[in-house]
C-alpha cells in the first residue's frame, strides 16, 4: 500500500513540474511512471477486495457476538428466574454472572474496535475511490494534452518544412541568378569580339576621314585584309584579330600563327613590310609579346586605343615627299618621333593591361569577400550607374590646348586632395615596369629600320 502510494505521488508531482520540453522529448518516461502508477493501482485492487471482505466478515462476527449477548442476556434472565428454585448454586452462578458480565465487556469492547475498524476501512476506501477518480480524470486530461502536443508538433514540423523549402528555394534562385550573370556576361563578351572586326573598321575609317589618310576598301593585291591603308605609295595592312571563346590560354599561340600567315601580304608588290594586329583591350593581360621580328618583315600587336597614334605617325611619312632627300639628322628626328609614339602605345598597352588585370582582381575579390547584402546592394548601384565617355565628333579636332588645360585642372584637384601626380616620380615608378620578356629585351641597331622596307 505504502509503495502503491509513492508511486502515485512520484506521478503527481512529475506531472504538476513537466514543462514543454519535458513533453516534447521526455514523454517517454512520464508514460512510465504512468505505467508504474497503473500497474500500482492494479497491485491495490486485490488488498481492497480483501479489506472489504474483512470488514464484511467483522460484521458478520460482531452480529453472531450481538447474537451471543443476546442470547447471553436471555440465559442470565433465566438464570434469574431460577435463582430462586436453585439456591444452593447461586455462588456458582454468581461467578458464572461475573464472568459473563466480564466477557459481555470483552466482547463490547471488541465490537466497538470492529466499529472503528469498519469506519476506517469505509473512510480509506471512499480515500482509494476519489484518488483512483483523480487519477483518470489526470489521465483523461494527459490525454488530451498529448493529442495537442502531437497537433503542435506536427505544425512546428510543418511551418519548420516550409521554411526550409523557401530558403532552398531563395538559393536555388540566387544560383540560378548568378548563372544567368555569368551566362549574359560571357555572351556580352562574345558579341564584343565577335564585333570586333567592325568595331576596328569603323575606328580606322574614322580616323583616316579625320586625319586625310587614304582607306582603301578594295587592295590590288592578292588577300582580302580586314583593313588596309594607302600613305606614301605603300599599303600598310591593319587585321583585326579576336578570340573565339571565353578560354583566352590559347590566344597569344592563335597570335604567332597569325603572325606567320601575314607573310601573305607583306610579299605583294607595295605593301610595306610592318603588319598590325588590333586586338580587344581585355586581352592584353594574357600577352606578353606585342612585337614580332621576322626576316622579312616586323608584325606588332596593338590595341584600339593605339591605333590613332601610330596611323598619325605612319602619316609623317607622307610630309616628305623623297624620303633619299631627307638629311641625317632629319630621318633620325622621324625615327624619333616613330620610336616614341610606338614605345608610348605599346607602354599604354602594357599599362591598361596591368590595370584591367588588377580591376579583375578587384571585382573578383569584392564578389568573394563582401558580404551577401552588401553585395547585392553593390549590384543594384551598379546596375544603376552609367558611364559615358566624352563623344567624338568627325567635325571637330582634338584641341591639344584644351587636353593640357584639362589635365593641368585634374592634376590640381589631385594636389588638393593630396595624391601624388609629380610627373619625375610617376614616370620612375612606372619605367620599373619591365616593357620586354628577357628574350626580346635587345634593342635594334638602327632606329630607322624600325618602318623601314626590310622591317
Amino acid at each position: 500500500m505504502d509503495v502503491s502510494m509513492e508511486s502515485l505521488r512520484r506521478l503527481l508531482e512529475r506531472l504538476k513540474t513537466i514543462g514543454l520540453w519535458d513533453r516534447i522529448f521526455h514523454w517517454g518516461a512520464i508514460k512510465s511512471d504512468l505505467v508504474d502508477a497503473n500497474g500500482d493501482l492494479q497491485r491495490m485492487a486485490p488488498s481492497l477486495e480483501s479489506h472489504r471482505e474483512a470488514r464484511a466478515k467483522a460484521e458478520s462476527q460482531l452480529e453472531v457476538e450481538r447474537n451471543e449477548v443476546k442470547n447471553l442476556r436471555d440465559a442470565l434472565q433465566q438464570i434469574k428466574v431460577e435463582s430462586a428454585s436453585l439456591r444452593e448454586g447461586l455462588q456458582r452462578l454468581s461467578q458464572e454472572k461475573e464472568e459473563l458480565h466480564k466477557q459481555l465487556a470483552g466482547l463490547g469492547e471488541k465490537n466497538e474496535n470492529y466499529y472503528r475498524r469498519g469506519l476506517e476501512l469505509k473512510q480509506q476506501n471512499e480515500n482509494l475511490e476519489g484518488q483512483l477518480q483523480a487519477l483518470r480524470t489526470e489521465n483523461t486530461r494527459l490525454k488530451a494534452s498529448e493529442d495537442q502536443r502531437k497537433k503542435e508538433y506536427d505544425q512546428a514540423i510543418a511551418s519548420f518544412n516550409r521554411l526550409t523549402e523557401g530558403q532552398r528555394q531563395r538559393e536555388e534562385a540566387e544560383r540560378n541568378e548568378k548563372h544567368r550573370l555569368e551566362i549574359e556576361r560571357l555572351q556580352k563578351l562574345k558579341e564584343t569580339w565577335s564585333t570586333h572586326e567592325e568595331h576596328v573598321k569603323s575606328r580606322i575609317k574614322a580616323i583616316c576621314s579625320r586625319h586625310g589618310v587614304d582607306y582603301v576598301d578594295k587592295v590590288p593585291f592578292k588577300g582580302s585584309p580586314d583593313n588596309t591603308l594607302r600613305i606614301k605609295d605603300e599599303f600598310i595592312v591593319f587585321d583585326a584579330k579576336s578570340p573565339y571563346g571565353e578560354d583566352l590560354s590559347n590566344f597569344p599561340t592563335y597570335l604567332k600563327n597569325q603572325v606567320e600567315n601575314a607573310i601573305k601580304y607583306v610579299r605583294e608588290e607595295d605593301v610595306r613590310k610592318e603588319v598590325f594586329l588590333v586586338v580587344p583591350t581585355n586581352t592584353l593581360e594574357v600577352l606578353d609579346q606585342f612585337e614580332f621580328k621576322l626576316a622579312d618583315y616586323t608584325v606588332y600587336v596593338i590595341s584600339l586605343d593605339a591605333l590613332e597614334p601610330i596611323i598619325l605617325a605612319l602619316k609623317k611619312i607622307e610630309e616628305y615627299e623623297f624620303a633619299d632627300q631627307l638629311s641625317p639628322e632629319e630621318r633620325e628626328n622621324i625615327c624619333r618621333v616613330i620610336g616614341k609614339f610606338v614605345h608610348l602605345s605599346k607602354r599604354r598597352i602594357q599599362i591598361d593591361g596591368f590595370f584591367a588585370k588588377q580591376f579583375f582582381e578587384l571585382v573578383y575579390r569584392s564578389e568573394a569577400d563582401l558580404p551577401k547584402e552588401m553585395l547585392d546592394k553593390v549590384v543594384e548601384f551598379e546596375r544603376s550607374e552609367k558611364l559615358n565617355p566624352p563623344i567624338e565628333k568627325r567635325s571637330k579636332q582634338i584641341s591639344t590646348k584644351e587636353l593640357e588645360t584639362e589635365n593641368e585642372r585634374l592634376k590640381s584637384e589631385a594636389s588638393q586632395k593630396g595624391i601624388l601626380t609629380q610627373d619625375s616620380t610617376l614616370s620612375r615608378e612606372i619605367n620599373k615596369l619591365p616593357l620586354y620578356t628577357v628574350d626580346t629585351a635587345k634593342p635594334p641597331k638602327d632606329q630607322g629600320d624600325l618602318f623601314s622596307e626590310k622591317g
